[in-house]
């Protein structure tokens, strides 16, 4: 590391008392010899063979091979001597002698007389100098120095190469995904921090800067070791930012590649396996169960979209961090593979939430459809079940409920059919892009399977119908006959009532002809009222019967009510002439009695018969002994007018009337017996 007078470079070589390696020592001394610049070898070497601890033999072999090494470079060689010269042996081998032969000057010198040709301080302290070396340290720092050196130099070539690969742009090269040959064979970053503190080191001027000794660099400038490690660390930085650069062009490439499989992977499999599950999904079933079953096929299929449509969105949020950071040159690309997903995935997604809602549509109208058949069957139930009801008010409450029956029937109808058009307009719709075929068959097929189902609600519901307005009528005809049943056994109320009225009420005969032909007169037409009363009995039970063979029944009162009427009308009628007897026997019994009594006494003449008081006796007894004579009945029943009071005072104005006529009677025979005597 020292210099001579000359400024050239001294080159120490120490010698031990092991066998020394020519050939080792050869190579030294050429990879010591490669280090200095061209200009420093011009300026030549000084150089010390230290040969204390060695023999003779050792120091001429060495001076000799100096002149095969470097004969040009060496201008003087100073051969340390021991205190103890060796042989004799030396005296036959005159160094100066050999100067031209050698082509550089060897002295032999003792370690204190070196000083003579070097100054101090360019020696080291083995030799009586001040200048501070350790060998050591010079040597890991040259490793150090050496193998960065080695490796920025295979890094650049690695790198640019690399780079000059990147530059290409070549579509192959685009198309290659990274590998092993890609990445360089030692860390870029590792070996920059390395010359980063080389260089640090190296501009200290100082291998180890924790002694206090004059700084000295044995790789001085001039050992281009400063200046080489600068432009090493240059070169790198320049290559490596242009290999992070390619680096990123390569990952953004291998990015969109990566990118453009996995949209091909699923644009691939929603036009493939994808739209082949849903070809094969058409129908939507006959009933509930099949279209829940549909149903839960398509939510399957639905689970498998969805993982597909998740890597989508992934995607499709890679795509769009990529537009907004990406260069001109990708934005065209990008764009046609968003666009390409994008109109993939909502067209799938638009043909899954079609079959959803038209599966949805159809267990809706199946749903209806079955509630509408049950409602049918319980309508048919009822209506297939005889009708028993006790009274009109069930009949009644029956219709009643047939009626909203009906009704709830044909708002089920309405219902079933509002439904049905609904998913036959979805039908409708479907395009052939729904599935990626044509689907007019299996349309057709789930078409006319809507339309049965809706026809055959429609004609159920029409026989129902039919059923419903023959029960109907049938319901109403048991109504009228309960009404007229009801109605009958009222007639009979009524005229037993008459019959009662009659017989407790129309009591007085009268107290004159005149009085009595009134009671006749309102007799008659309480006679007609009863009558009226009897034959709409009679019409009433008419109409029953004509009411129970239409129902194909047997009324339950009609036959009872029938005799009841006949009976109590006979009673009336035998009651009613009773009655009219007696008023026509106190009527004559009056007219006979009020003329005799208003005959003038100065008339004898007209009295000559005295038959006539004898019929009104008669006339009079006989109506007496008829108003104790109680109403007998065809059953052997006996009824009276009245009560016996009644019945008295009636009989107590005949016997007056008659007493009348008696007292006349014998009036006029008084002037008939006066008369002979005269």
């Amino acid at each position: 590391g020292g210099k001579d007078r000359r400024s050239g470079l001294i080159l120490t070589i120490p010698l031990c008392l092991e066998q020394t390696s020519m050939d080792e020592l050869s190579v030294t001394l050429d990879y010591l010899l490669s280090i200095p610049s061209e200009k420093c070898k011009a300026r030549g070497f000084t150089v010390i063979v230290d040969g204390r601890k060695s023999q003779w033999n050792v120091v001429k072999t060495v001076v000799l091979m100096l002149q095969n090494v470097v004969p040009a470079e060496v201008s003087l060689v100073c051969v340390v001597k021991p205190d103890e010269f060796w042989d004799k042996k030396v005296t036959h081998f005159c160094f100066w002698k050999e100067k031209d032969r050698l082509g550089f000057e060897v002295i032999l010198v003792s370690a204190n007389k070196l000083t003579r040709y070097i100054e101090p301080c360019q020696l080291t302290e083995d030799f009586g100098g001040t200048l501070t070396y350790d060998h050591m340290d010079w040597l890991n720092k040259r490793l150090v120095f050496e193998k960065f050196t080695k490796e920025s130099t295979s890094l650049l070539d690695e790198l640019a190469l690399i780079n000059n690969e990147g530059d290409k742009g070549t579509q192959q090269e685009k198309e290659r995904s990274i590998d092993l040959n890609f990445l360089p064979s030692v860390d870029p970053e590792t070996v920059l921090q390395t010359g980063h503190e080389l260089l640090s080191e190296l501009q200290q001027r100082r291998f180890n800067g924790s002694d206090g000794g004059v700084s000295w660099s044995p790789m001085d400038d001039e050992l281009l070791a400063q200046p080489q490690v600068m432009k090493l660390l240059d070169s790198l930085r320049e290559q490596y930012t242009r290999y992070q650069e390619v680096c990123r062009q390569r990952s953004k490439r291998t990015q969109l590649e990566e990118i453009q499989q996995k949209v091909m992977q699923v644009v691939n499999w929603l036009e493939g396996p994808g739209s082949e599950q849903l070809r094969t999904q058409w129908g939507i079933g006959d009933s509930i169960r099949a279209s829940q079953a549909l149903q839960q096929k398509h939510e399957e299929i639905e689970s498998q979209h969805s993982e597909w449509f998740a890597v989508y969105v992934e995607l499709n949020q890679q795509i769009a961090a990529l537009l907004n950071a990406g260069d001109e040159e990708d934005l065209v690309e990008l764009k046609a593979l968003q666009q390409q997903l994008s109109d993939v995935c909502y067209r799938q997604a638009s043909q899954l939430e079609f079959r959803q809602n038209l599966l949805q549509a159809a267990l809706e109208f199946h749903s209806v459809a079955q509630d509408l058949s049950q409602q049918l069957d319980g309508l048919l139930g009822m209506l297939c079940v005889d009708v028993a009801p006790a009274d009109g008010a069930s009949i009644q409450q029956t219709l009643k409920l047939l009626e909203e029956k009906l009704k709830s029937v044909d708002l089920g109808l309405q219902g079933l059919r509002e439904k049905g058009q609904s998913l036959l307009d979805q039908i409708s719709n479907q395009a052939s892009w729904a599935y990626g075929k044509d689907v007019t068959i299996e349309n057709k097929e789930n078409v006319d399977h809507i339309q049965g189902v809706m026809e055959d609600m429609q004609l159920r519901k029409q026989r129902c119908e039919d059923m419903v307005d023959v029960r109907r009528l049938k319901m109403l005809q048991m109504v009228q006959l309960f009404k007229c049943e009801e109605d009958a056994a009222q007639a009979v109320e009524w005229l037993s009532e008459l019959l009662d009225a009659l017989l407790k009420t129309h009591i007085r005969l009268g107290d004159d002809a005149q009085e009595t032909k009134v009671l006749l007169e309102k007799h008659r037409k309480f006679v007609d009222v009863a009558q009226s009363t009897y034959d709409y009995g009679r019409q009433l039970l008419q109409a029953t019967v004509v009411l129970c063979q239409s129902l194909r029944c047997t009324s339950r009162s009609s036959g009872d009510t029938l005799p009841r009427l006949n009976r109590v009308w006979k009673q009336f009628t035998i009651t009613s002439e009773e009655r009219v007897h007696r008023l026509e026997t106190a009527a004559a019994f009056h007219s006979s009695a009020e003329k005799i009594l208003q005959e003038c006494p100065e008339q004898p003449e007209t009295f000559n018969e005295m038959e006539q008081f004898d019929e009104i006796e008669a006339v009079g007894k006989s109506l007496l002994d008829r108003l104790t004579v109680p109403v007998v009945y065809p059953d052997g029943s006996e009824q009276y007018f009245g009560s016996p009071s009644d019945m008295a005072s009636a009989a107590e104005h005949i016997r007056e009337k008659m007493k009348l006529v008696s007292l006349k009677k014998q009036q006029l025979r008084q002037p008939e017996a006066t008369t002979p005597e005269s």
